[in-house]
């Protein structure tokens, strides 16, 4: 009898809360990240983790908002060049730590693209953006070593004044 008609766990069931990141690129100039930063002021959009990648002729910033679909209106309206992605957002805390983490994405063979932390956290404690190979079967790895994931719905709404 053939194993193959039984599903995978990795196909079907848990799909973990995702946060969607903006990779928006900007000219290398004077003001620019400002510009960008400035066109979120008083619209209830606010960024909660930002991460800069640097190059002599343009830069690519990451960003995570706690609005997305407000996010995608803003860098749309204001013509910002930029791609989205899913991306994990995992809290660290006590037994929870960065070091676990990478040993636990290790054990399933998956890659880690980048990562950097959130500004703006929920719950107060070290929060980190995670892009894998996987993000199903990474959230899962995460959940079963009792990572907690959060998604868009979780991160703050008040601009990080909640705690």
């Amino acid at each position: 009898m053939s194993q193959s008609s039984v599903p995978l766990e990795t196909t079907k069931g848990y799909a973990p809360p995702t946060v969607t990141q903006f990779s928006v690129f900007l000219t290398n100039k004077v003001g620019k990240l400002y510009d960008l930063v400035k066109a979120f002021d008083d619209t209830g959009c606010h960024i909660c983790a930002l991460s800069v990648h640097e190059a002599s002729d343009h830069a690519v910033v990451r960003l995570i908002t706690n609005r997305a679909a407000t996010a995608h209106k803003i860098l749309r309206e204001r013509q910002f060049p930029y791609a989205e992605r899913e991306v994990l957002v995992v809290e660290l805390s006590e037994g929870h730590t960065l070091g676990s983490l990478c040993l636990c994405l290790l054990g399933a063979e998956l890659s880690i693209q980048f990562a950097y932390p959130l500004m703006m956290r929920p719950n107060g404690t070290p929060t980190i953006a995670l892009a894998v190979d996987d993000l199903t079967l990474g959230g899962q790895i995460l959940r079963r070593k009792d990572f907690r994931i959060f998604g868009e719905c979780d991160l703050p709404t008040d601009g990080g004044r909640e705690h």
